[in-house]
């Protein structure tokens, strides 16, 4: 009898121990999925997951009225602004743009300084930064690789005919390929000079950080 009643004690003992376990588990610890805001991204697109990260981190809100854009392409402020917010909206040591078409009162002038500070963008010459020029893809995964340190990829092994090696964005073409952050739009092409979208970009941003 003595011996029942101590099982019976023992095993009653160890599902109050579970409870609490499972209540973290369904409580405070779970976190709610993000709910898609955006009425022109479905779940089988392929930036889907790349656009929900870019909210939930602040990255991107869209382009209003419960549109994302994902085909319209992305501007040069546009993707240094993606940058900044990934990391973190850091304050620049500048207060005055060395630009004349970026001025205290643009959204993007935090990011196009901090951006300048950290080698990521040196402008477009003649003291231009020109933020709403669409950003290439050259320019795109290059804005990338340099917010990374520049480092210098594994292999100088080229997969495509029209990256040459004495483009100023070959290594970061490279680079990119190798970290997977893009396959070109080709097996031997990469477009460097085609017009990135904001879904391409954000893809980008995804695959480089998560």
């Amino acid at each position: 009898m003595k011996k029942k009643l101590f099982s019976l004690v023992l095993a009653l003992l160890m599902v109050v121990s579970l409870i609490p376990a499972a209540a973290a588990a369904e409580g405070e610890g779970a976190q709610e999925p993000v709910v898609n805001p955006f009425t022109d991204v479905s779940q089988t697109d392929f930036f889907f997951d790349s656009v929900l990260w870019a909210v939930e981190n602040g990255i991107t809100a869209g382009t209003g009225n419960g549109k994302f854009s994902p085909n319209e392409f992305c501007t040069r402020a546009q993707v240094v602004t993606f940058l900044w917010r990934a990391a973190g909206c850091p304050e620049p040591a500048a207060t005055e743009s060395p630009f004349t078409d970026v001025t205290p009162a643009d959204y993007f002038c935090k990011a196009v300084l901090w951006a300048m500070e950290q080698g990521i963008t040196a402008g477009t010459g003649n003291g231009r930064f020109s933020p709403e020029e669409r950003c290439t893809r050259a320019q795109v995964v290059t804005f990338l690789y340099r917010s990374m340190g520049s480092p210098a990829p594994a292999s100088q092994e080229n997969p495509f005919r029209d990256v040459a090696s004495a483009e100023y964005y070959f290594n970061a073409v490279l680079w990119a390929v190798e970290v997977g952050v893009t396959k070109g739009t080709s097996g031997n092409t990469f477009s460097p000079t085609a017009a990135c979208s904001r879904a391409q970009v954000v893809t980008f941003l995804y695959r480089m950080l998560k």
